[in-house]
């Protein structure tokens, strides 16, 4: 009742505007129809007066000007009422007439239009006293608040950040309407096309209002079916599956790409243009894009037109260079493209960048490379001619960083890959941006450049914006290797804006115990050098495959750096307490005989050079890295081990017409050896099983004590001092479902480990007597397995399925079909 109340009388409040507004006009018609009247009489007499004394002179006809201006009035004031906020002086400001003017109808009407288009007012009369003007004003009411009701998919503070209409500020009955179409148009974004909104106007004291958007937000309206007209090459499926907007099915709840969305589908048709462009349709348009509102305004069908165009083949592919000591022919090896080839564009500009970057690096870094295209649509072929030549010459004169309010400007700084003084290129800035974001300090960055004080100086503004670095997590989850897994973590990634990255976390699984202290200065002393430390604790229950615990305590000290953008190198120096206990009497004398705390003293140190297009999700590249560990700085250990690994990334773009294929091949191997006296404890040794070959359970695969009948009867699991494996990967997208982030793969993977390595043989029945153990699995052939995966990024956390089986093992290895592990930080 109230609202029916409220909106009653906002309808009879806009009725009485509009009469106020129409008696007003009509009462000035009225009043100032006389003054016309007399006007016109006194304009006649004149005229008769003036025809029949002809010759009288200018005197004669100033006397009748001036008498007809007596007759219309002359405004000698100008009053104001009804005004309770705003100055008498503002309203008068407004006006076209002023004291002394006439009384004009045209000059009036005007004043009027221009007290309402203020939009201060509500209602505004004028009227004449005598020869003074009145004018009377009631002011607009003053918003007190912004009330929204009935909103659930849009925010409050996300519905106010497109308002023009603001608490304190005077109310517009205009203003609302406009915010209420921004609003619908808030709701178009979330595919709501069947949103309602009604303002509403709820009246305070002191001409005041709380203005109230009542919202029905309605159902979101769905893509009912994503239509592709004049495709000749490509299936509509095929295309379904280039473009982001799909059709609604059940499998999507947990996506918004079956929503309807005006930006997205704008998007998708350069999705079509990049997709056709890859597999050579230079020529590619697309026509025309529909969204069509079904009549239950539920659903939309969306409708794409396209021009195909010729399918292109690459012709000849040529070099030209005015370089300076830069032949054409030298830079035809790193052309990575081949005639006859589908022709596509994307691969080109690729390879374009790789050659400028290669030439930059070489002591060239204004060298520009340019590719030119020359169609012969007869032949349907294009020849390709690379363009390489010096670019102008501009140097860094100054570096501003703004947008900083927390982190320090040399944190900044030293991300980039220039200094003040040093040659500048478009390469340079790309590749500036994303150090300066690969931070993770900041919403957004950009990098702008603009003249300096000379023709060959630019300035380079490094413009971010802040987020926040503190986290704290809970974690929970679970995996095959440590069962059930939660997890508490405190972190500082940006600590008092240094850039230094410190943290404190826990963790507490079923089978295992860890907590860890550390701090990283990725810019330690303002130079090229990462340094930091770790103080931690762990404590691991192998019971369940093995038959003792471990655990170690100590201190890791790191330090690495950079020689360039793909090669780097890390050193590090640990100083562990280790232990073995728990051990079950059925345990072999090898495990037996370490049961006595150990401390390792170890230096390490890795060389890496890195290739990949993504480190996380790699689709093309490789990257080789080599290391080596040294133990017997001290300590009770005497080792030396080396450790190679590498992988190699191809993408399957062509075959598949397709960015998700990709198909990759890795391997590693590692030898250590002794060279003192150390204890040569099991725990320092390589094992083979689980994430490194599938298939098999952790350490499963190598050598092991075989149980005797002397009470220890259990195996256990030693591993070795020499390590290879590889395996060979085909990455996929899965059908219907890859927007939901579920992908899949098919592996095949080998390797081994040998080479016994304990404290004391027991192998020789002569020389051990009870304590004789044997060991089985030592041999460099190697174990086989195969499989499937999927991984799916739900919004619950990363989840990764892989089922491996095992071709060739060897006698009692230990496999383990399906493995599995899911977490999420919350």
């Amino acid at each position: 009742m109230q609202e029916s109340g409220l909106r009653a009388e906002n309808d009879l409040d806009g009725g009485r505007q509009i009469l106020k507004g129409k008696r007003s006009a009509l009462f000035l018609s009225v009043c100032m129809l006389p003054l016309v009247m007399v006007a016109t009489r006194q304009a006649d007499a004149a005229s008769h007066r003036s025809m029949a004394t002809q010759g009288a002179g200018s005197r004669h006809a100033a006397q009748g000007n001036s008498s007809a201006r007596a007759a219309d009035g002359i405004i000698e004031d100008i009053r104001v009422s009804g005004n309770t906020r705003i100055e008498t002086s503002t309203i008068l400001s407004y006006m076209v007439v002023r004291p002394g003017d006439p009384f004009s109808q045209d000059d009036l009407d005007r004043s009027l239009k221009t007290l309402y288009a203020t939009g201060l007012f509500s209602d505004v009369t004028l009227r004449r006293e005598g020869n003074d003007l009145l004018v009377r004003v009631k002011e607009n009411p003053v918003v007190n608040r912004i009330v929204f009701e009935g909103n659930h998919a849009a925010k409050d503070e996300d519905l106010n950040k497109v308002l023009t209409l603001k608490p304190r500020a005077v109310f517009s009955a205009e203003t609302t309407a406009d915010d209420r179409q921004r609003i619908l148009q808030v709701y178009a974004q979330k595919a709501r096309f069947s949103a309602v909104v009604t303002p509403q106007i709820v009246r305070l004291a002191h001409n005041r209002v709380d203005v109230v958007f009542k919202i029905n937000e309605g159902p979101q309206t769905m893509i009912r079916k994503v239509a592709f007209v004049g495709n000749r090459a490509f299936s509509e499926s095929q295309l379904a599956g280039v473009v982001s907007s799909k059709e609604t099915a059940w499998y999507h709840f947990l996506g918004s790409s079956d929503e309807y969305n005006p930006d997205r589908v704008k998007y998708d048709a350069e999705l079509l243009r990049r997709f056709y462009l890859r597999n050579g349709y230079v020529d590619f348009q697309v026509k025309d894009i529909k969204g069509e509102l079904s009549s239950d305004r539920k659903s939309f069908y969306v409708t794409f037109t396209i021009d195909e165009g010729v399918r292109y083949r690459l012709g000849r592919v040529d070099i030209r260079s005015s370089l300076r000591h830069v032949p054409a022919e030298s830079m035809r090896k790193h052309v990575e493209l081949f005639a006859h080839q589908w022709y596509d564009g994307k691969a080109v500009q690729d390879n374009a960048t790789d050659m400028e970057e290669f030439l930059q690096s070489e002591g060239h870094p204004f060298a520009q490379v340019h590719p030119e295209i020359a169609r012969n649509p007869e032949k349907r072929i294009i020849n390709l001619l690379f363009d390489i030549s010096e670019g102008p010459r501009r140097y860094i004169e100054r570096i501003d960083i703004n947008g900083n309010t927390i982190t320090q400007d040399h944190v900044v700084r030293a991300q980039l890959p220039f200094a003040e003084g040093d040659p500048y290129s478009a390469s340079y800035k790309k590749y500036a941006k994303q150090s300066v974001q690969n931070l993770g300090f900041f919403k957004s960055s950009d990098i702008k450049d603009t003249p300096g004080s000379a023709p060959d100086r630019v300035n380079v503004a490094v413009d971010v914006v802040e987020k926040p670095t503190g986290e704290f997590s809970l974690g929970g989850g679970y995996s095959t290797d440590v069962g059930v897994i939660g997890n508490v973590g405190l972190k500082q990634h940006n600590l008092l804006g240094s850039g230094v990255d410190a943290g404190i976390s826990g963790t507490v699984s079923m089978w295992q115990k860890q907590a860890d202290i550390s701090i990283t200065d990725p810019a330690f002393m303002g130079r090229n050098l990462v340094a930091g430390a770790d103080i931690f604790f762990i404590e691991n229950n192998y019971q369940t495959y093995q038959n003792y615990s471990e655990g170690r305590y100590g201190i890791t000290l790191r330090m690495g750096y950079s020689y360039n953008r793909y090669l780097s190198q890390s050193w590090n120096y640990s100083l562990i307490r280790r232990w073995v206990n728990d051990a079950w009497s059925e345990a072999s004398w090898y495990i037996l005989d370490q049961q006595s705390p150990s401390l390792l003293s170890q230096l390490s140190t890795t060389v890496m050079y890195d290739r990949r297009d993504n480190r996380m999700m790699p689709h093309r590249g490789y990257f080789v890295s080599v290391g080596g560990d040294f133990a017997g700085i001290g300590g009770d250990e005497d080792y030396v081990r080396g450790k190679v690994n590498g992988a190699y990334y191809i993408p399957l773009d062509d075959l598949t017409n397709s960015h998700d294929w990709t198909f990759s091949l890795r391997g590693g191997a590692g030898w250590m050896a002794d060279w003192g006296n150390g204890r040569r404890d099991v725990i320092d040794n390589f094992y083979l099983g689980g994430n490194n070959l599938r298939g098999f359970l952790d350490g499963g695969a190598g050598p092991r004590s075989v149980g005797s009948r002397t009470g220890h009867s259990s195996e256990d699991l030693l591993g070795g001092r020499f390590m290879y494996n590889a395996s060979a990967q085909l990455n996929f997208p899965l059908p219907y479902v890859s927007s939901m982030g579920l992908g899949g793969r098919v592996f095949v993977d080998m390797g081994s480990v040998a080479g016994v390595r304990v404290k004391t043989l027991y192998t020789d029945p002569a020389t051990a007597g009870s304590r004789y153990t044997a060991i089985s699995g030592d041999t460099v052939m190697p174990r086989v397995s195969a499989g499937a995966g999927v991984s799916w990024k739900s919004p619950f956390g990363l989840l990764n399925i892989d089922l491996g089986v095992p071709i060739r093992r060897s006698h009692n290895d230990r496999t383990q079909l399906l493995r599995f592990g899911f977490g999420q930080q919350f």
